[in-house]
């Protein structure tokens, strides 16, 4: 099996990621049940969301972040094992950030890096 990083992207507000806390409690149970699915399989390596702030590093210096991209932040992760690419897909079709209009899922396969 090879491993894959899902990276869940949605768009943000003022200091703030834009879904409400009434949202936040709404959507928990989907993600408990969506990840759980995944876990269930044995496929599950971790799982967790991201906090709003952040910090950038690059060569000019540090700056506090989030990075934001046309209003759009990373808001958490999941990387999980499969046995290719189209099951992973299959998963991100029902992956609770997608009810929210500017909510993605990018699906990056993790190269194996021999020490």
């Amino acid at each position: 099996m090879k491993e894959y990083l899902l990276l869940f992207y949605n768009q943000t507000g003022k200091a703030a990621y834009i879904t409400t806390p009434a949202d936040m409690l709404e959507d928990m149970p989907r993600w408990q049940q969506w990840i759980g699915n995944i876990a269930m399989q044995g496929k599950l390596v971790s799982s967790q969301p991201i906090e709003y702030d952040g910090t950038l590093v690059t060569q000019k210096g540090i700056t506090a972040g989030p990075f934001v991209q046309n209003e759009i932040v990373l808001t958490g992760y999941l990387l999980c094992k499969a046995e290719d690419i189209e099951e992973v897909k299959e998963w991100s079709r029902s992956c609770p950030i997608l009810k929210y209009e500017h909510g993605s899922v990018e699906i990056r396969p993790v190269m194996p890096f021999e020490v």
